[in-house]
């Protein structure tokens, strides 16, 4: 079986990929940047443990990190649990994507991951939207090399901004209002930030397909909160929840060819 991570700056996913590639099992954690190798494999084995697996079963893995501090600690983590080296994904490895960017060591890891997955299942050319920490647009352009795309706040950081500087707010939950326009204090907040984040990512995704002449690509929107605004658009072809685990396990797999 092999084992994706996503390690994100605020919460880390792992997928466990049976043969046929398939999720057979998925777990999110809390990203703690003062894990030692020692504390992340603890926390493996009770994952394993609580489902009743075989960690021997696991016999590669891979890793797309955004927080350099903790690329070493999984990555011997991994090493000493599987006795092979782990993938890590980076803007240097071999993903079978050409990087079409005036810098191309400027992309994260995560997002080479959502593209190569993206571009296996839904085609060329393709969008993502990443609704993480940040908000990050991923482009694929129909010759199938990575463009680019776009970074913002995500909606959890515009929340916290928000609730920090108006403490009667803190308590209104995140999810999507039946309508834009808010009648209550409450829906008013909620239309702002998720009905404002979903705004947010049509107008972009608008103004990319008109610049690359793609008006038909699909839009994939992926991460934690992706479930949550695709509530108040119509924008998104497919949620993909599992997109940026899929992309690890895609680069790995070009890497055995």
């Amino acid at each position: 079986m092999f084992l994706a991570i996503d390690v994100g700056n605020t919460q880390t996913t792992l997928g466990l990929f049976d043969e046929d590639g398939s999720v057979a099992h998925g777990w999110r954690m809390a990203t703690s940047h003062t894990d030692t190798s020692d504390m992340i494999d603890a926390r493996l084995h009770g994952y394993f443990n609580k489902d009743g697996l075989d960690q021997a079963r696991v016999t590669a893995a891979g890793i797309a990190c955004v927080v350099p501090v903790l690329t070493r600690a999984w990555y011997k983590c991994l090493l000493d649990r599987t006795g092979t080296e782990p993938l890590v994904v980076t803007p240097q490895t071999d993903s079978g994507m050409r990087i079409d960017m005036p810098n191309p060591t400027q992309v994260g890891a995560d997002r080479i991951a959502n593209a190569v997955a993206a571009r296996l299942t839904y085609g060329a050319p393709v969008i993502v939207v990443d609704f993480g920490t940040a908000t990050n647009i991923d482009v694929i352009d129909a010759t199938g090399s990575y463009r680019g795309g776009a970074i913002s706040p995500g909606l959890m950081l515009s929340a916290a901004a928000l609730f920090s500087k108006a403490a009667k707010l803190s308590s209104v939950p995140i999810e999507a209002p039946t309508h834009a326009l808010g009648e209550t204090t409450e829906t008013a907040v909620q239309s702002g930030i998720v009905v404002g984040a979903a705004a947010q990512a049509e107008g972009l995704v608008a103004r990319i397909k008109r610049e690359l002449d793609i008006p038909n690509a699909p839009v994939v929107g992926t991460g934690g909160l992706a479930r949550t605004v695709s509530a108040a658009t119509d924008l998104f072809s497919a949620v993909d929840p599992d997109l940026t685990l899929r992309g690890i396990r895609e680069i790995w797999l070009h890497q055995q060819g």
